[in-house]
């Protein structure tokens, strides 16, 4: 049943994640898609939704269990982002489906380092957004960082794996290169999740062996 709830709770995660990722389709202004794209961070860390991109950030010292949830919030992520995109393809939001076909094709033309690169990079923020609301102890603070976290990923085009997996549906543009662009994506986000936690945990066991 567990693993019943985590799918559920990260299918509603990637729903939402395409709220925002058609928001900044519709809006021809880079800096307000990017402020609209918040809505979808801002709902899963205030309802307590699983989303792959933010539950990778603190995988250090988990085991084997914790894997499996992730894969679990992976595909289901997947699973509710493709169902925005395939639901936003039945409606008139034509502009919408063919600005996600322009972005798509500039992003499956991109080199896969490229892609690995940016998805790093997006998951440093996307690490600065779900700590920053998780340690901050003031609301404002905790909304303020999920807000710089957000945008700024957003205005660099950084690679977001669930985003991606909205916008290629939307466009109707999967296939086996639209796959492994994915698949890097996600491998990115991994390392760019992983990468702050670690230096963090580094930098506290050299400290404590200083004191020693």
């Amino acid at each position: 049943m567990k693993a019943l709830s985590d799918a559920l709770l990260g299918f509603m995660a990637g729903l939402v994640i395409t709220l925002g990722a058609a928001a900044f389709l519709t809006l021809e202004s880079k800096m307000a898609g990017a402020l609209m794209f918040v809505v979808g961070l801002f709902a899963i860390c205030s309802f307590g939704w699983n989303l792959f991109t933010g539950k990778v950030c603190y995988s250090i010292g988990k085991g084997p269990k914790y894997i499996g949830f992730l894969a679990v919030v992976w595909l289901s992520n997947f699973a509710g982002a493709a169902a925005g995109g395939a639901l936003l393809r039945m409606t008139r939001l034509t502009a919408c489906i063919e600005r996600a076909q322009e972005l798509c094709a500039v992003k499956l033309g991109d080199s896969l380092a490229s892609v690995f690169v940016l998805a790093i990079f997006c998951n440093i923020l996307i690490y600065i957004a779900v700590e920053g609301y998780r340690s901050i102890p003031y609301e404002l603070g905790k909304y303020i960082a999920i807000f710089f976290g957000v945008t700024v990923f957003v205005v660099c085009g950084f690679e977001h794996c669930i985003a991606n997996m909205f916008y290629i549906t939307a466009a109707g543009m999967w296939s086996g290169e639209a796959v492994v662009f994915i698949l890097v994506n996600t491998l990115g986000n991994i390392c760019g999740g992983l990468l702050l936690p670690a230096l963090s945990l580094a930098a506290s066991r050299c400290r404590d062996k200083s004191r020693v």
